[in-house]
């Protein structure tokens, strides 16, 4: 199942001149906002205790089927460049990643983990990373430079009885559990299914076994035919290959509204926790200070009681005659009512004198553990986050709406725009 490659001449004019679709622009402004390493969303959320992580300059789209589906003839097809081996025996083995790039390349399993980290859990299975593979082709034909991990799933069922692989259905049952919005079913191979009646009763089957299991059983099921076009060998089947350009296009369109999407939602939880923080501070730089008033007053407090016992005692050694002379007899009398030591015992004294000693050591402890205070943000700490809620209100949303705009003008007039 091999079509006819294009000279690539054409196909890489655009790659020569380093000319970029305004979808892809987008969705590289975006992600390096969010990288940029002195001023990235990546690294202002980071300062806040707020972990983000970037967009993906390209969606992914997961191309899965029974061997001999027409899985690596699509792929040469739709990147109009022979990359991936083709025929009826198993030529692909393993998971390949088919991306864009400067100049043609393959990479090992390392090398395609390195180039995807977020696929790097894959390392927990033994031995998956030795049949991982990359291949990086020129081509930037149809919307190809654009790429849970997966935006779009794209199921092959060819019709020459390997469609009802139990394996298969395993793997496409378990994805419809989590993913089944992003999965797309197609009769590949349509052209070799034999007459019209043969086709229909071939996706009867297909149809009837994915019925029989309850995540598949769903009304409005659609399995368009597909196959590679070829100019030698005209076939009176319906081709609908050109669907599945238009489902990858609709992928394209709705990943970059999701991307600015969450860019703007990210802005507002940067600035959320920026302002919290600062809020936060403020409060506790409120807190500190009552700490620092409680804690001195308690601390006065528990040097005046002994202070003043040693007053007392003094002004009891004192004679009658000496305090009438210096306070007057009224001063004196006055004085007499807070010498409670004069009418004491020896014993009382002693026991009234460590009462009072307990009580200063009790307020000066209190006054120790209320002096501690929580830490606060020093001056340029604050500056620097009323620079970053600036920069991310300022800057990065007004460039946000920038790019909503440009997205939208690519269908919407301007009429509509200026509206």
């Amino acid at each position: 199942m091999s079509g006819k490659i294009k000279s690539r001449s054409a196909a890489n004019a655009d790659s020569i001149t380093g000319g970029v679709s305004c979808d892809e622009r987008i969705l590289r402004d975006c992600h390096q906002l969010y990288t940029d390493p002195d001023s990235g969303l990546i690294s202002v959320a980071e300062s806040v205790g707020v972990t983000l992580l970037p967009p993906r300059k390209k969606i992914t789209v997961l191309l899965m089927g029974n061997h001999s589906a027409g899985k690596s003839s699509f792929i040469n097809w739709y990147v109009e460049e022979h990359i991936q081996r083709t025929g009826v025996a198993i030529e692909t083995q393993g998971f390949s990643f088919v991306t864009s790039g400067r100049k043609r390349e393959s990479l090992t399993g390392n090398a395609t983990l390195h180039l995807y980290p977020h696929f790097k859990p894959l390392q927990q299975f033994r031995g998956v990373s030795e049949y991982l593979s990359t291949e990086i082709c020129t081509s930037r034909q149809k919307r190809f430079s654009l790429g849970d991990l997966c935006d779009l799933i794209l199921v092959f069922f060819d019709p020459m009885g390997q469609a009802l692989c139990k394996r298969t259905l395993n793997i496409v049952e378990s994805l419809n559990e989590k993913h089944g919005d992003r999965l797309k079913f197609y009769l590949s191979k349509a052209d070799e299914a034999g007459g019209e009646s043969d086709r229909q009763r071939v996706m009867m089957q297909i149809v009837q076994e994915l019925c029989k299991r309850p995540g598949l059983n769903k009304c409005g099921f659609d399995m368009p035919t597909i196959y590679i076009p070829n100019p030698n060998k005209p076939s009176r089947c319906v081709n609908q290959i050109e669907e599945v350009c238009r489902t990858v296009e609709k992928t394209i369109n709705q990943t970059v509204q999701n991307t600015l999407n969450s860019l703007e939602k990210d802005c507002e939880i940067i600035s959320e926790a920026i302002t919290d923080t600062l809020v936060n501070d403020r409060q506790t730089s409120v807190g500190n200070r009552r700490a620092r008033c409680k804690s001195c007053f308690l601390t006065l407090l528990g040097f005046s009681v002994p202070m003043a016992l040693m007053a007392l005692l003094v002004l009891g050694t004192l004679s009658k005659e000496l305090l009438e002379m210096a306070l007057g007899r009224e001063g004196t009398e006055t004085l007499s009512l807070y010498l409670v030591f004069e009418s004491l015992s020896v014993e009382q004294r002693f026991y009234g004198c460590g009462l009072l000693v307990f009580v200063s050591f009790l307020l000066l402890i209190i006054a120790r553990f209320s002096f501690r205070t929580q830490p606060t943000l020093s001056g340029k700490q604050k500056r620097q986050l009323q620079e970053k809620l600036e920069y991310v209100q300022e800057v990065v949303k007004t460039k946000k709406k920038k790019l909503y705009e440009e997205y939208l003008r690519q269908s919407v007039s301007d009429h509509d725009m200026d509206l």
